[in-house]
């Protein structure tokens, strides 16, 4: 008898080693798809700031460049004499200024001189006078030097900018976009060089129905996907106050989070975002793992007093990793997400582990 029994357990096996995840409430946000773009935060035509011919292209489309890095080169030739001019310039007057400092402590000597001997009999007014206005004379003289010696130094400093600028460079790090001159060619303040994108810091700009702005505020995660279909999250940075009155939509600016930032995106790229639409509501859910098909329907295992028991469900929309319920299971239920493929129907279980 007892090898019979044995046998029947062999046959049937123990208890079935399963974990349960409880059917339970969760917030539900119904959504909106809208089609936005990622845009360039920073982008632009890199301009030229002196006049003169270009000596070198050191880009060409589609290079990546960092801040600071050289684009193009000007011919520095009359830059770099000019700059010498005027680097002689202020020599001249700092000569001149010391030379005037010097005549200046000497017609100040003598006038102290002058003035120590006023109680003696070879003190003379009209000379003490004239000293005093030489004096006046060698002051002057001074502070014009000294102002036309400053007028100098600003000079060298602009002839050093202008020869800082005979180098065009990036103004922030990101890819050449397009060339507007070459090598040979002169250009005046201004002109177009070349053009570039930061494709670092791209954001989400997004044409949203004025009526959908409701759950949009700074701070706000929407999901939004790119082409691969894989969701992400975008943070709402602002809602720009100037509506479209034909389209009456607004621009949203969102930023992407650092899953987007490691993809191989560009400018102008679709990207699609999930707009809330009013409040969240709370609905019945279940795991997705507890969810099986078969006889033609839709299934889960639920678990009362230790055996698995078969409820036929109706599911509504996708919450994250879980189904909405709409028909079948009460909260509560602690449903079998894993070893529940080889169930049966009434079959012993055994919980290894309930996860919350």
């Amino acid at each position: 008898g007892k090898k019979k029994r044995s046998g029947k357990r062999r046959r049937r096996g123990g208890p079935a080693q399963t974990q349960v995840d409880q059917v339970r409430m969760v917030p539900v946000t119904q959504t909106v798809p809208v089609l936005g773009r990622l845009v360039p935060s920073e982008a632009g035509v890199i301009a030229a700031r002196i006049a003169g011919p270009i000596q070198n292209m050191k880009v060409d489309v589609g290079d990546r460049v960092k801040q600071g890095d050289v684009l193009a080169v000007l011919v520095p030739d009359t830059l770099r004499w000019k700059r010498e001019l005027q680097a002689g310039e202020v020599a001249q007057y700092e000569g001149a200024l010391a030379s005037a400092k010097a005549k200046l402590a000497k017609v100040k000597n003598e006038l102290r001189r002058l003035r120590n001997l006023r109680r003696s009999a070879a003190f003379s007014q009209a000379r003490f006078e004239d000293q005093e206005h030489e004096v006046n004379n060698s002051q002057g003289e001074v502070t014009k030097v000294a102002a036309e010696l400053r007028q100098a130094k600003a000079q060298l400093k602009l002839a050093d900018i202008n020869l800082y600028n005979a180098k065009v460079r990036a103004p922030f790090p990101g890819v050449v976009t397009k060339r507007h001159t070459d090598s040979g060619a002169y250009v005046n303040v201004g002109a177009a060089v070349v053009t570039m994108i930061n494709d670092q810091e791209l954001e989400i700009e997004a044409d949203v129905p004025a009526n959908r702005l409701g759950g949009l505020r700074p701070g706000v995660n929407l999901r939004v996907e790119l082409d691969d279909k894989k969701p992400y999250e975008a943070m709402v940075r602002a809602v720009v106050p100037d509506e479209n009155p034909l389209a009456r939509t607004r621009a949203v600016r969102l930023m992407p989070d650092e899953d987007i930032r490691r993809t191989e995106t560009a400018a102008n790229q679709s990207i699609l975002l999930h707009v809330p639409v009013g409040a969240p509501r709370e609905a019945l859910s279940v795991h997705k793992d507890a969810v099986l098909q078969r006889q033609g329907g839709t299934v889960v295992y639920v678990v009362e007093k230790g055996r698995a028991k078969l409820r036929r469900v109706r599911l509504g929309e996708a919450i994250g990793s879980r189904f909405e319920v709409r028909r079948g299971l009460k909260s509560g239920d602690k449903t079998v997400v894993r070893g529940n493929e080889r169930l049966r129907p009434d079959q012993k279980v055994r919980v290894k582990r309930a996860e919350k």
